[in-house]
């Protein structure tokens, strides 16, 4: 790196809010506005890794919620360990999406639904941010109710722990301190290890882990139970929150391109974190409950704390307890403040944690109304939490197209990314994993609606389509490189590159297979979003 300044005034950035810009004070380290000191040392680049890590990080632990925690229980409760292959899998699909997010981030200034409102109109802003508010708001919901399961076990009550939790949340998100509110992340983090004493006392055999790491099989072959617990593991490894929340992070802790190289590192290391932790519970609760009469009778993650109490010993249901509290409160954390800095994106209102809650009223309004009203859901008589949670599923199966699509798009546009556009090569790889995800999604949202639908037939087509179109991209994506020139703004230096203005960048151009394809995307939206609601109802109504 250069020791040229690499930062431009927010004048000439699309940058939003001023306490965007400055000195870098996370929560193990600072880093002044205007260091361009080169760090030559291992000591130097260490400490200038953990004074910018955490969104990175926080975002791959927060995405082992409490529905995660419930999938990965159920995968080796009722498969054993022949899924962990899945795992090891979803880790270069982590890595590349969030580094494309990583990158939108530092080099635009501004969060994700701000950009799709700018570059592909308004119409799917409100269509990205309106359903993402759905769908985080009822992913809240389910955290709290992990809450309830997990302090269940220590005999707490729903209506004590769950508005404590709550409140909790609040205090320590309207401090006016970035530094704080990512230390107690850490702290959350940290607690995220507590599986793995617990994969110790399962006493596991090492073979079959490594085996079923690195060999992919299904324990009682291919059917279509085991299809859709293998793409709930996918869906709830890869969600559309991570995608505005770790943009709009990296944005407040202030972070430019002078710190992608330690940024991206950190994406890296979170996304080997949360695989690591969803491993530990698959293997402790494969071989806890192996060869008994719980094994392949998973209910729900509290039945799994008491199973792991009897199977194995209190402390491991103890264990598996502070899992799942730990997991649902660092959820709700992340997902409630993904939804906010989208609102504060959107609507122009202060929205950083540096500011204190007087300065930014409507930014703090907005995250302690989601987490008390979803908190307050949850404590309703009778409420239908087990139907929110399929929709919580669905609803994510659905919307994860066009999160992918966009990121992927905005990933390629010049205007917005300038020298910082993706390569031809992760351009194919992106592509492929987009069309996995949008697969998968697909078929989680049809076995959603239609539960008696042939789920192996519909996979196998769907694996047939999506093998020719990603040919065919690959045909006309190569004719095209023959005709391609480099832009002038890929000889800029990258380092000192930023995205302008918003309003002074020219609107892009969209060619015909663009039209087709957002046509096709926003019917398969509007459809499959009636249909869920129309299932939804169904079941409230005892249909």
């Amino acid at each position: 790196m250069t020791q040229t300044t690499i930062l431009a005034s927010v004048e000439h950035t699309a940058v939003l809010d001023s306490a965007h810009i400055g000195d870098i004070r996370g929560a193990l380290g600072t880093i002044r506005q205007h260091d361009t000191a080169p760090r030559s040392t291992w000591k130097a680049r260490l400490l200038t890794l953990l004074a910018v890590m955490g969104p990175g990080l926080i975002v791959m632990v927060g995405d082992n919620d409490a529905g995660g925690v419930a999938t990965y229980a159920q995968a080796g409760q009722n498969f054993g360990t022949s899924l962990l292959w899945v795992l090891l899998l979803l880790v270069p699909v982590l890595i590349v999406n969030q580094e494309m997010v990583v990158r939108l981030g530092l080099v635009t200034g501004v969060g994700h639904a701000r950009l799709i409102i700018e570059r592909f109109g308004r119409f799917w802003g409100a269509f990205s941010v309106g359903d993402l508010f759905i769908l985080n708001f009822l992913t809240i919901v389910t955290e709290f109710i992990g809450v309830g399961l997990a302090l269940a076990h220590f005999g707490v009550s729903p209506t004590v722990c769950v508005p404590l939790a709550a409140l909790a949340l609040i205090a320590v998100t309207v401090t006016g301190s970035f530094r704080r509110w990512e230390r107690f992340m850490y702290l959350l983090i940290a607690a995220n290890f507590a599986v793995l004493p617990l994969v110790v006392m399962s006493h596991p055999s090492i073979g079959p882990v490594v085996h079923d790491t690195v060999v992919p099989g299904v324990k009682g072959g291919v059917t279509a139970t085991a299809l859709l617990l293998i793409i709930a593991m996918v869906g709830t490894t890869v969600a559309p929150w991570q995608l505005f929340f770790q943009q709009s992070n990296v944005i407040d802790k202030r972070l430019t391109p002078r710190w992608m190289g330690y940024e991206r590192a950190d994406t890296v290391i979170g996304s080997f974190v949360v695989i690591v932790g969803a491993a530990a519970i698959v293997i402790a609760t494969a071989f806890a409950f192996n060869g008994t009469h719980l094994a392949g009778n998973f209910v729900d993650a509290g039945t799994a704390t008491t199973g792991l109490t009897q199977q194995i010993s209190p402390v491991a249901g103890t264990l598996f307890a502070i899992a799942l509290l730990n997991a649902s409160l660092i959820g709700a954390a992340a997902v409630t403040l993904s939804t906010t800095y989208a609102f504060g994106d959107v609507f122009g209102i202060k929205h950083s944690l540096h500011r204190s809650w007087r300065d930014a009223l409507g930014f703090y309004g907005i995250y302690t109304a989601l987490v008390l009203v979803a908190g307050g859901i949850v404590l309703i008589p009778r409420a239908p939490l087990g139907l929110m949670t399929t929709a919580v599923q669905a609803l994510a199966g659905i919307l994860l197209p066009s999160a992918t699509v966009f990121l992927l798009l905005l990933c390629n546009d010049a205007e917005v990314l300038g020298p910082w556009v993706n390569k031809s090569w992760l351009n194919a790889l992106a592509s492929a994993i987009v069309g996995v995800l949008v697969m998968l999604s697909l078929i989680l949202a049809a076995a959603t609606l239609f539960p008696t639908l042939n789920i192996l037939l519909l996979t196998i087509v769907l694996g047939v389509i999506l093998t020719i179109a990603l040919a065919v991209m690959g045909f006309f994506r190569l004719r095209g490189l023959s005709n391609r020139t480099a832009a002038p703004i890929l000889l800029t230096a990258r380092a000192s590159w930023r995205m302008p203005a918003l309003n002074t960048l020219s609107r892009p151009v969209w060619s015909a297979q663009r039209k087709i394809g957002m046509l096709t995307l926003r019917i398969y939206l509007v459809i499959a979003v009636g249909l869920m609601t129309v299932k939804i109802v169904q079941l409230a109504l005892g249909g």
